[in-house]
């Protein structure tokens, strides 16, 4: 069987030597391209195809990374490609990923695709805890992660449940908290809708800004070994050298800055450090491999000559990028201020049409109002109306019945003559008669009382008609006119507003009152940085109370007992650095 593997590698490695070309396979951040390459081709040769694709012109940040078994390597870019220990069978795969990282990211990265790059490594490297990251700063990397992907917050499209299949926080992070997917993304999102007005690129700036403080940000950890055999972790990156213990990477014992460094060499698996002082003695460890020190000695000339290149003058191409991207950033300002003026202008249209449109609903509904009032007066009129006039025939025919009455009574006055008897009945009869003209006559009185009454209310009826009418005629001519204060052609249904007032010329005033408001901002920047720690501050608070103790990590307990004594990355390595070289390096050699 080994004879058979070695015979069928035999046959691959010679068709490749008869073959003209050979395939790649190039995996970024965001996402995988193939090329074919000549056999030729040297590392740099596929490095600047793969930049040139991309559009990347920072190329000093960034390397093509392979695995040799379980060490990862770096493309070297005067060997030839197929010279390395890569992988035999095709296509040959390579990470495009940073090499070395920026001291400050939003002084030295200027183009955009960069920008993304190194947003979308340093996200990974958090999620996968290669890089520690506090709770309460989890959360606000997170808000900035969700802007960056997704714009401003609107909450009628980012309703709860949108974060629901996003990967935003460590599970870390998640299993230290009495706290459901929900309260995450509550929290997550109450930071997100404070961002309100960045872009996305804003956001993504943001997220570095606050990642670059984190004390394993941009840092390679190699274990070695001292002189005396102990155990310890060499730390490389932007700064210098650091010497850590094992179980602590956030703190390290001692720290060599690049600029008190004067040689850096290895001999087999033995590491020397030679400081810029001859008299200080040379620093010397152990690397378990020979593969180790070579990755060592590439990552440290590296970082020591962009370190040296920070503190130089630009060079004209740099120069020229960073004008190039002023410019575009001066352009995308005014574009921004332009939209958001449009936006304004559109915002205060739909409010007045809002405005219009509810005006006319209420002028309607008084309208509606009135004409039901004046039909409740019209018939409360026309019913008493008819009440009056059948009074009135009641009353005449009450009076006649009055005259019948009278006309009976003086019939039987004649005829009481006629004896005792018929006079005591007509007497009777003419007593019932008097007393039933006297009812008559109060009657008569009282219908002509109601219906004097009942004219009185017709009256005051045909009056309340009238103020009806008139009520009705002022609320249509309203309706009709234009209210005060708005334009005569604004009353219509369908509102038509000019944009002929939006566009403007872009003067050179225009890039004065930008370069002064860049200035502004930096001068704001100690202020933003202060109102960066409270929120974070007041993010901890919040979710302290849910803390689980018992499931703090080491470097969780680490992270703590620095806060508390007030200690940083840029202060610990300050401090670091003003120790004597002496010391600093009698103490390497005491560990």
């Amino acid at each position: 069987m080994a004879s058979a593997l070695a015979a069928k590698m035999g046959f691959n490695s010679l068709i490749r030597k008869q073959a003209k070309y050979f395939k790649v396979k190039i995996c970024t951040m965001e996402s995988d391209m193939e090329f074919k390459c000549e056999m030729k081709w040297k590392g740099k040769d596929l490095f600047d195809l793969v930049c040139r694709t991309l559009g990347l012109r920072e190329t000093w940040f960034f390397g093509l990374q392979y695995n040799i078994k379980d060490t990862e390597a770096w493309l070297k870019m005067e060997r030839k490609v197929l010279d390395h220990e890569v992988s035999k069978e095709e296509p040959i795969t390579f990470h495009f990923l940073a090499k070395f990282y920026p001291e400050n990211a939003e002084e030295e990265l200027v183009q955009d695709i960069t920008q993304r790059l190194f947003f979308l490594q340093v996200k990974k490297k958090i999620l996968e805890e290669e890089i520690h990251c506090p709770p309460e700063a989890s959360v606000l990397l997170a808000s900035y992660a969700v802007h960056a992907k997704y714009g401003d917050y609107d909450p009628e499209v980012h309703k709860p449940g949108f974060l629901a299949e996003e990967e935003l926080l460590p599970n870390r992070v998640i299993n230290l908290y009495q706290m459901t997917a929900e309260m995450w993304e509550e929290r997550i999102t109450a930071c997100y809708a404070e961002h309100r007005g960045r872009t996305k690129d804003e956001a993504e700036m943001e997220y570095l800004k606050i990642a670059q403080d984190l004390d394993m940000y941009g840092v390679n950890y190699f274990s070695i070994r001292n002189k005396k055999g102990t155990d310890l972790l060499l730390g490389v990156d932007a700064l210098g050298l650091h010497i850590y213990e094992p179980e602590n990477k956030l703190t390290p014992k001692c720290s060599f800055p690049w600029n008190e460094i004067r040689n850096i060499s290895y001999s087999d698996k033995e590491f020397t450090i030679k400081p810029l002082d001859k008299k200080t003695n040379v620093f010397k460890f152990n690397s378990s491999r020979l593969r180790v020190n070579k990755l060592i000695l590439q990552l440290c000339i590296g970082n020591h000559d962009l370190f040296i290149r920070r503190r130089r003058v630009d060079s004209l191409e740099v120069q020229q990028m960073k004008s190039q991207a002023r410019e575009e950033r001066a352009r995308k300002q005014v574009e921004r201020q332009r939209l958001q003026r449009e936006k304004q202008l559109r915002e205060e249209a739909e409010r007045a049409r809002d405005e219009l449109e509810r005006r006319l609903i209420q002028l309607q509904d008084e309208a509606h109002m009135a004409n039901e009032a004046l039909l409740r007066s019209e018939q409360t009129a026309d019913l008493l109306a008819e009440k009056a006039q059948i009074a009135e025939e009641e009353a005449k025919l009450l009076a006649q019945k009055a005259a019948e009455a009278e006309t009976e009574m003086q019939r039987i006055k004649v005829t009481a003559m006629r004896g005792q008897e018929e006079r005591r009945i007509m007497e009777q009869k003419m007593l019932e008669a008097e007393m039933l003209a006297l009812k008559m006559a109060e009657e008569s009185e009282r219908r002509a009382k109601e219906a004097e009454q009942l004219k009185q209310d017709l009256q005051e009826a045909r009056n309340s008609e009238r103020r009806a009418k008139n009520k009705l005629l002022e609320i249509t001519s309203k309706a009709i006119y234009t209210s005060p204060g708005l334009p005569s052609d604004s009353v219509p249904q369908e509102l038509n507003f000019s944009r002929e007032n939006l566009s403007f010329d872009f003067k050179d005033t225009d890039m004065k009152r930008l370069s002064m408001e860049i200035e502004k901002e930096k001068v704001e920047y100690m202020e933003k940085s202060k109102h960066l720690q409270e929120q974070l501050n007041e993010l901890k608070t919040e979710i302290e109370s849910l803390k689980l103790k018992e499931r703090e990590t080491p470097l969780d307990i680490i992270h703590n007992q620095n806060t508390e004594q007030g200690t940083s990355k840029q202060s610990n390595f300050k401090k670091l650095t003003l120790q004597s070289t002496k010391p600093r390096g009698a103490f390497f050699e005491e560990l």
